[in-house]
């Protein structure tokens, strides 16, 4: 049975823009937290995306009973190890601040002559008895120590698209979702939706 309404558990204003921008075909109520009262800030204790995707998504089920789609993303720099990887969004230090996690980066990655770089995002999906699902999507890209463009957020203005020869940040919105690993991740979730939830038919990133 498909739900009415899906919550989305993010506090990040701008993910939340994003998302409900690339779920804008599912006929379906997009809720953000704000629109119930609900607090979606919870302890990111797991080691991978996918660990902290289904955190996510578990506490907004178990506070609102509603069906919740959660993110867990970041970049990882090959140079690097593939860190910062989980701890992206605090790679500098708490609180969280873009433009000092981008100095690290910057830092860490310039005695490296290999500025290769992706972004990962798993997309978890709870819902009442039910085993959560999860299905992922990885963005490609170059490094750059240089900022370009006012769009995105996060690492955006560094990452470059090489063969379109812009940052992420210079990019369409609808460009951006296309390419990008929360839309692919997205666009796993609505296939299986679409197949329907009871058909056992399910992506092949979904578990």
């Amino acid at each position: 049975m498909r739900p009415d309404r899906v919550l989305l558990a993010t506090g990040n204003q701008k993910k939340l823009k994003e998302l409900r921008e690339i779920l804008t075909p599912v006929r379906i109520s997009v809720v953000s937290p704000v629109d119930i009262g609900y607090d979606p800030d919870v302890d990111e204790t797991g080691t991978t995306f996918e660990a902290n995707a289904i955190l996510k998504a578990e506490a907004g089920l178990r506070a609102t009973g509603m069906w919740t789609l959660a993110d867990d993303s970041g970049i990882e720099a090959r140079a690097l190890g593939w860190r910062p990887g989980v701890y992206s969004a605090r790679y500098a230090g708490t609180p969280c601040d873009d433009e000092a996690n981008n100095r690290k980066l910057i830092a860490e990655l310039a005695p490296h002559a290999d500025k290769y770089v992706q972004y990962r995002c798993v997309i978890a999906l709870a819902r009442p008895e039910h085993a959560p699902l999860t299905w992922s999507g990885v963005f490609p890209g170059e490094h750059t120590a240089t900022r370009r463009g006012a769009g995105g957020f996060g690492y955006d203005p560094y990452v470059l698209v090489p063969d379109l020869g812009v940052t992420v940040a210079e990019m369409r919105a609808e460009d951006k979702h296309a390419r990008s690993h929360r839309g692919q991740a997205l666009r796993g979730f609505l296939a299986w939706l679409e197949n329907g939830p009871e058909s056992g038919v399910r992506s092949p990133e979904s578990r």
